[in-house]
């Protein structure tokens, strides 16, 4: 495997890919072609490069994935509107007064802000609370603080599986196993086809999800040393750590994704395990979708010849 700079997402109907500050959105429109959108994107740690210092990077670069994620899917989603005609209500006729043109960013960061604060309180916070049951049992601080991860993966598997059951949920995973066969495609020195893709890997190292289940782990380990007994300032130490722990899973998201070193490929395994819950083996034509993201930003074929 030969890494390649390119990440993506799955977006509604389509895919997102990345290369350096370009980024390209393949979306299959509802008359089945396929519309592609080019742009650039200027991350954080570019616009400061002291944010692109080990482990401050990863906190940046999250937010990174955060805005432009939001921004793609808001593209892919107005293929799909349902109602172009249909007038304004009263609360969205105030909406656009107050904020005219900026109304679509200021929705993007409040939904921004409510899902990252939703998160906490649910995979940081919450497992930290149902933990507290088994000291009526147990007054070990590190069998609760064991306990408490397995209740944080328990809940994120949990959380997967009730939204797996959505028709467009299931479809999304699907082009995220496009995502994945596209880039693994490539990677492994195949020329990007329809046939060659279909036969690659939906698992990949550098995934999301794989950041997820790291940043449970680590979580794990910072919880066991760092010991708080009164309840209410190891919820605050949940919150406070979070860019800590997302910083230190960053760095090993990028050295998983550049080694195949045995003790990273073991210590990626419950990722890559993960991932057969958020990937789906894709049809044909959504990795055709995920080719045409592919090429806008990313000439695999000099690839191949420099590395292959």
């Amino acid at each position: 495997m030969k890494y390649s700079g390119i990440g993506g997402q799955a977006v509604i109907e389509g895919i997102m890919m990345k290369n350096g500050d370009r980024y390209s959105t393949a979306v299959r429109k509802p008359d089945k072609t396929i519309a592609v959108m080019e742009d650039k994107y200027e991350s954080l740690t570019t616009r400061m490069p002291i944010l692109g210092l080990p482990f401050l990077r990863g906190i940046f670069s999250f937010i990174d994935s955060l805005v432009l994620g939001m921004k793609t899917l808001s593209y892919s989603a107005s293929f799909f509107e349902d109602d172009e005609d249909s007038k304004p209500s009263k609360f969205e006729e105030k909406l656009i007064a107050i904020f005219g043109d900026k109304l679509d960013k200021v929705i993007m960061g409040v939904t921004m802000f409510i899902s990252v604060i939703a998160s906490i309180a649910i995979f940081m916070v919450l497992p930290m609370l149902l933990s507290n049951i088994i000291k009526l049992k147990v007054d070990n601080y590190y069998v609760i603080a064991i306990f408490e991860g397995i209740i944080r993966i328990a809940i994120f598997i949990f959380y997967i599986k009730m939204i797996s059951r959505m028709e467009d949920i299931k479809r999304t995973f699907m082009y995220h196993g496009a995502e994945h066969k596209c880039i693994n495609c490539i990677e492994h020195g195949l020329e990007l086809n329809v046939e060659n893709v279909m036969k690659s890997s939906k698992e990949h190292k550098r995934c999301g999800t794989s950041f997820i289940i790291i940043v449970m782990m680590i979580s794990i380990l910072f919880f066991m040393v760092i010991r708080v007994d009164t309840i209410w300032l190891r919820a605050v130490s949940r919150i406070v750590l979070v860019p800590v722990i997302a910083g230190v899973s960053y760095e090993f998201l990028r050295i998983a994704g550049r080694s195949d070193f045995w003790l990273v490929n073991l210590i990626s395994k419950p990722g890559l395990w993960m991932q057969g819950l958020t990937t789906k083996e894709p049809t044909p034509d959504m990795v055709e979708v995920a080719i045409a993201a592919v090429e806008r930003v990313f000439d695999w074929r000099v690839y191949l010849e420099e590395n292959f």
